[in-house]
Order: C-alpha cells, then sequence, then structure tokens
C-alpha cells in the first residue's frame, strides 16, 4: 500500500493541473519530471508519433544530455504493432539489445535499461512515453500500469491541444475565405487563395481546383498551389478517367495514387512525388461543377475531419463561384435593359 501512496499522488496532481493549465508544454514538462522522481529512473521522454512518416519525435525529456541523440526503438511500422498488442515494451539490457539502434550512444549516457508505454486516445496510438535506468532494472506489473496511466494523460493533453489548434486553424481558413468572397468578385483569386491556404492547413504537398468545361467531359485547370509545370502541363485531364467517382458528389481518397487504377497520368504522379490524393466535389446550386484536390508526397491517411474541412472550403469555392456568375448575369440583364430603353426612347 505505501508504494501506491506516492504514484496515486502523482496522477491526481497531474489530472488537477489540467484543470488549471492550458499550457501543453507545462503540463508535459510536469509528467516527464514527476515520473523521474517518483519512480527513481535516470530519465523520461514523451515522443509523438508520426504516422505518415512512420516515426516517433521526441516532444518533451528530462535527465538526458543534450548531445544524446534518439535512435529509438526502429521505426513505428516495427515497434506499433508490439505497443498496441502488450501496451509496452521492455529492454533490459539497452547497450547490448539488438532491437536497439544506437547502441553506442546508450552506452556512453549511462543507460541501463529502457521501458516503453503506449500512450492512447480513443483507441488510437498517438504516442510513446519511454523512461531509462542508470543501472539494469526489472519493472513490476505496478510500475508499468502507473506509467501507461500518465503517458495516457500525455497523450490526452496533446489531443486537447490538437483540437484546439485545429478548431483555429479552420475557423481562420474560413473567415479567411469568407472575407475574401464577400470582398471580391475575381474567382480566379479566390479559387487560388483557396487551394494555397488549405494545401498548407492540412500540411500536403500541394492543391488544385479543376472546373468542368461545357460539356463536362474536361476538368480545366483553374487554380493550383504546390505542383510542377511540368505536372500541371502534362495533358488534359478527362471527367471520365480521372477519379470520377468525385463527380458523382461523393469524396474520394486515393491511397496510392501510383497503382490506383481510377487514377489518370499513374506515372505522372509518381514523377512529381504524389503519393495520396483527397479529391472533393465543387458545387453550385447542387450541381458538381468541379473538383479540389489535395496532393500529399508520403502516403496519408485522411481523416473523416480532414474530408469534412476540405469538402466545406470546396463549397465555399462553388458559392464564389455562383456569386460571380450570378453578378455577370445581372451585368447583362442590366445592359440588355439600357439597351432596350434607348431602343423606345427612339421611337418618339
Amino acid at each position: 500500500m505505501a508504494v501506491k501512496t506516492p504514484y496515486f499522488k502523482i496522477i491526481s496532481k497531474i489530472s488537477q493541473a489540467f484543470g488549471t493549465t492550458k499550457e501543453l508544454d507545462l503540463l508535459l514538462d510536469m509528467i516527464v519530471e514527476n515520473i523521474v522522481k517518483v519512480m527513481k529512473v535516470k530519465a523520461a521522454c514523451l515522443f509523438l508519433a508520426d504516422p505518415e512518416k512512420e516515426t516517433f519525435t521526441a516532444v518533451v525529456q528530462t535527465g538526458l544530455s543534450p548531445d544524446y541523440v534518439h535512435a529509438g526503438y526502429g521505426h513505428a511500422e516495427q515497434i506499433t504493432p508490439i505497443l498496441l498488442k502488450n501496451g509496452y515494451i521492455y529492454y533490459r539490457d539497452a547497450v547490448n539489445d539488438p532491437r536497439l539502434e544506437n547502441r553506442e550512444s546508450k552506452k556512453k549516457e549511462g543507460i541501463g535499461s529502457i521501458l516503453a508505454v503506449a500512450s492512447m486516445v480513443r483507441g488510437e496510438l498517438i504516442g510513446v512515453l519511454t523512461i531509462y535506468t542508470a543501472r539494469i532494472r526489472e519493472f513490476s506489473a505496478e510500475e508499468i500500469d502507473f506509467l501507461r496511466i500518465l503517458a495516457d494523460q500525455g497523450g490526452i493533453a496533446i489531443e486537447n491541444a490538437r483540437l484546439v489548434a485545429a478548431l483555429r486553424r479552420n475557423t481562420k481558413l474560413f473567415s479567411d475565405l469568407a472575407a475574401n468572397i464577400a470582398s471580391t468578385l475575381d474567382v480566379k483569386t479566390i479559387l487560388q487563395t483557396l487551394t494555397e491556404d488549405v494545401a498548407k492547413a492540412l500540411d500536403v504537398k500541394g492543391a488544385t481546383i479543376r472546373l468542368l468545361n461545357d460539356d463536362r467531359t474536361v476538368l480545366q485547370l483553374a487554380a493550383s498551389y504546390g505542383l510542377s509545370e511540368r505536372y500541371l502541363n502534362k495533358g488534359p485531364v478527362y471527367a471520365e478517367k480521372s477519379i470520377a467517382e468525385a463527380l458523382n458528389g461523393k469524396p474520394v481518397v486515393i491511397a496510392d495514387a501510383s497503382q490506383d487504377e481510377g487514377v489518370q497520368y499513374r506515372e505522372e504522379k509518381k514523377e512529381e512525388g504524389i503519393a495520396s490524393i483527397l479529391c472533393v466535389p465543387i458545387k453550385a446550386k447542387e450541381e458538381v461543377i468541379g473538383v479540389l484536390r489535395l496532393y500529399s508526397a508520403t502516403r496519408r491517411k485522411f481523416t473523416e475531419d480532414d474530408v469534412l474541412l476540405v469538402t466545406a472550403l470546396a463549397n465555399l469555392g462553388g458559392l464564389a463561384i455562383q456569386n460571380a456568375s450570378l453578378y455577370l448575369m445581372l451585368q447583362a440583364d442590366l445592359k440588355d435593359m439600357k439597351e432596350a430603353a434607348w431602343t423606345y426612347k427612339s421611337w418618339f
């Protein structure tokens, strides 16, 4: 029972901090510093998962020298199955364990054992919390459980920060685009701004907007960002051959653009460095008039939130086109009315 007391106090302390501390860095620092203190280990580090690059990146640590290089324990694709199955990975002798890289640097750093536990949020692995000992050491089931609780708390803090950042980003995107639509009828400028902003916001290689021609057979380029002129000028993009499902009003995610048979110019996409594509329809008065496409340089699983965001932005793009079309029609009608009035006057 005496062993449980400091663990409970630390968990309680960090839980209370969630309600009073808004800074993510302070929360994460608190987690790793308290782990080192209560578990009496040499160091602790929290890694954040990058699913696209299939790696883990250190975001906060304590107890390791500035010169220590995190070689990690392999790429995410190697350790993720183990973490998902067992919840942790234990390296009893870090200097001699063949599963680890840069073992000489671990020897120089004075690391004995390493214990890494999964940081889970809503069933998804978002990071790894790792502790390092100065001597080879065994860990009890209770110690592993304590570390997993703190890892999950760290994961929740990171996820909350992500949600807040995404909310701010999305609000700014919609606000800027709405202001742009309200301030100008220059559709080309609006669409160009949209492609650039959405590509940067979702951190993809590039984006394009293509609109259907009059006979709805070819998707003509209206705006682009991040792609080479050679790729953009590769040839006509036919509606029936290029991710045609999006023209039926449904968003389409292409995981591997170089292999998917529904993709036109697959070899050119491979040469351009395009791995995955998100394609959403652009609508005006419920009619599909074109597509907004995002191109990722790495294999990417676009989330449901990504799809909803890009679809909403595409709809705003469609609204801008619709507004401009109505304005041009109104101008034409006014011109006709003026000409008709002049004709009537000439009768008298």
